[in-house]
C-alpha cells in the first residue's frame, strides 16, 4: 500500500496542491522558479555533465548563468512581476545546493520579500542531515533528494568519488558513506514534516531491478512521492543505454503501491522557469535579455572543483 506514515499538515498537503512537481494537476496551473546560485557539487555521479553557461540543452545540471544571491532576488521580482502563477521557488544547481552557502543567502533573501512563496529544494543529500538545521531556519518546506540505490554494489557503480567534510572518497566506501548521510537526512526531513520526494535514475543494468526495494524503504521512511527519471546518456555512461518508456513504466508500477509515483518529470533545468511544460528559460534571446540580471558586464562563470578549494580555468565547460 502506498505511504501513510507521513502525515503532513493540512497547510502542507494546501502547498503540495500548488507545486508542479508534487502534483499532476498543479502542473497545469502552476509555476516554479529554479535560481541557479550553486555551482559547487560534492559527488560526481558517471551520468553527470554540469554546464554554466549553456542556453541549448534542458536537462538538469545546466544553466545559462550563475548567479549571486542579490542578482537571484533580481530575477525573482522580474518573474513574479509578469508570471504571478509561480508559486514556488527552488535551487537544483547547476551544482548541489547544500555545498554553497549561497543557498542559504538566497532563500534569506527570497522570504524575507515573498514570505507566502513556497521554498524548495533539490539535493544529492550527501550534506543533508548536517545542514538540515540550516534548512529549517531558511523555512524550506518542500525537499528533493536525488537517490539512486541503498545497495553499497549497486551505488559505487552510479557514483565515481564523493567529498565530505573535504575529504575524497572513492569507490565502496564513497558509496557507504553516501547511502549513510542520504537516509539520516530524509528521516530527518521526513519527521520534520517536510513533503520529500526522491529522484531515482533509472539505470538500465545496474539499478533497475534494485528500484522497488528502495521504494518500499522510503515508503516506511515516509517518503511522500518518488520520481523515475530515465538515464541521460552522457559523460562517464555515454555509452550506456537509456530506457525504454515501457521500462520505465514498468518500475514505476513495481514502485507505485508503495509510494505515489510522479509520471510527468521533464528533467528541467537548473534556471528552468514557468509551467513545467512550458520552460520560459528557453524563450528567445531577445526576450530573455529582459530577464537577465546583467546590467553588469557578464563574466566567465567561476567553476569550483568538489572540494571547493580550487578554482577550475573558467574556459571549462564543467565542474569536473
Amino acid at each position: 500500500m502506498e505511504n501513510t506514515k507521513n502525515d503532513l499538515s493540512n497547510e502542507m498537503r494546501r502547498k503540495i496542491s500548488e507545486h508542479p512537481c508534487y502534483s499532476g494537476e498543479a502542473q497545469h496551473k502552476f509555476g516554479r522558479l529554479h535560481l541557479a546560485v550553486a555551482p559547487k557539487c560534492n559527488i560526481q555521479c558517471n551520468y553527470c555533465d554540469r554546464k554554466f553557461d549553456c542556453v541549448n540543452e534542458s536537462r538538469p545540471g545546466v544553466a545559462s548563468e550563475v548567479l549571486t544571491p542579490e542578482e537571484a532576488l533580481l530575477r525573482t521580482e522580474q518573474i513574479l512581476k509578469e508570471h504571478p502563477f509561480i508559486h514556488v521557488v527552488g535551487i537544483a544547481g547547476p551544482g548541489d545546493p547544500l555545498a554553497n552557502e549561497e543557498t542559504f543567502e538566497t532563500f534569506r533573501l527570497i522570504r524575507e520579500k515573498y514570505p507566502d512563496l513556497t521554498l524548495c529544494v533539490s539535493t544529492n543529500g550527501l550534506a543533508l542531515a548536517d545542514r538540515f538545521a540550516d534548512l529549517q531556519k531558511s523555512n524550506v518546506e518542500t525537499l528533493t533528494v536525488t537517490m539512486n540505490a541503498m545497495d553499497p554494489d549497486i551505488q559505487m557503480q552510479i557514483v565515481d568519488h564523493i567529498v565530505y567534510q573535504k575529504k575524497h572518497y572513492h569507490g565502496r566506501e564513497a558509496a557507504e558513506l553516501l547511502i549513510e548521510k542520504q537516509l539520516a537526512g530524509i528521516q530527518m526531513a521526513a519527521d520534520a514534516g517536510l513533503a520529500v520526494k526522491i529522484n531515482t535514475v533509472l539505470i538500465p543494468g545496474i539499478n533497475d531491478e534494485h528500484i522497488p526495494e528502495m521504494a518500499q524503504r522510503l515508503s516506511e521512511m515516509g517518503v511522500y512521492i518518488m520520481n523515475i527519471m530515465p538515464l541521460i546518456t552522457q559523460a562517464k555512461f555515454k555509452d550506456r543505454r537509456a530506457p525504454t518508456e515501457e521500462e520505465r513504466a514498468a518500475v514505476q508500477n513495481q514502485c507505485s503501491p508503495y509510494v505515489k509515483q510522479m509520471k510527468h518529470c521533464r528533467q528541467c533545468r537548473s534556471d528552468a522557469y514557468g509551467l513545467i511544460g512550458n520552460d520560459l528559460s528557453q524563450m528567445s534571446k531577445t526576450r530573455g535579455d529582459e530577464f537577465r540580471t546583467a546590467s553588469k558586464e557578464k563574466r566567465p562563470p567561476k567553476l569550483i572543483d568538489l572540494s571547493g578549494d580550487v578554482t577550475l580555468d573558467p574556459k571549462s565547460k564543467d565542474g569536473n
